[in-house]
């Protein structure tokens, strides 16, 4: 059984997770955007640092966190409310472009507000049938969006897609399964 304490409770509804998810949500954007210039098994000049994603295919490596961002953000919405996603998508989206890399910069930012805004819809509509569904077809819908207007408008091309979307999609899926895990085990103690 879990108990709240009042400085959990006196931060809202649900303690401090919610809050958490915020700032995780809000902290997948800089380091995004880092990673694709400075992390991966190589380098590619004047573009991103690209890592493996699985099944042979490689992505920039900012995948990782972009992954991570489409569902902590369906986690603010659910914890927090529409205002709040709405408000983090705003912060990340400027966050974006004030972080990134000159070459990756308005790319980042138009790919970041459109996935996420995306994602929120998608999130929105389906949560009405189904929480676990919602994250799953949002984080697909974002990753698909979210890689094609990054690549296309950082890169002038798509190549990378599949390992863009299949590392989205990986991350997603994890992550899903981690707050699943939180779930089930603070219903369960």
């Amino acid at each position: 059984m879990v108990t709240k304490t009042k400085t959990a409770t006196a931060v809202g509804n649900g303690g401090l997770i919610p809050w958490a998810y915020l700032g995780g949500y809000i902290a997948t954007i800089p380091l995004a955007n880092w990673m694709i210039g400075n992390i991966g098994t190589f380098c590619i000049p004047d573009g991103p640092c690209m890592i493996p994603v699985g099944l042979g295919m490689t992505a920039p490596s900012g995948v990782l966190m972009v992954g991570a961002a489409l569902v902590l953000r369906d986690q603010v919405q659910e914890h927090l409310g529409t205002k709040w996603s709405l408000l983090a998508i705003l912060i990340g989206a400027i966050l974006s472009y004030l972080l990134a890399d000159p070459f990756i910069a308005i790319a980042s930012i138009l790919a970041f507000g459109v996935s996420e805004l995306v994602d929120f819809f998608a999130y929105t509509k389906v949560r009405q049938k189904s929480r676990e569904l919602a994250i799953v077809v949002s984080g697909l819908v974002g990753a698909i969006f979210d890689s094609v207007v990054f690549l296309y408008i950082a890169f002038g091309s798509l190549a990378y897609i599949e390992g863009q979307i299949f590392g989205k999609l990986a991350i997603s899926v994890l992550a899903a399964g981690v707050l699943w895990v939180m779930k089930n085990g603070y219903s369960k103690s």
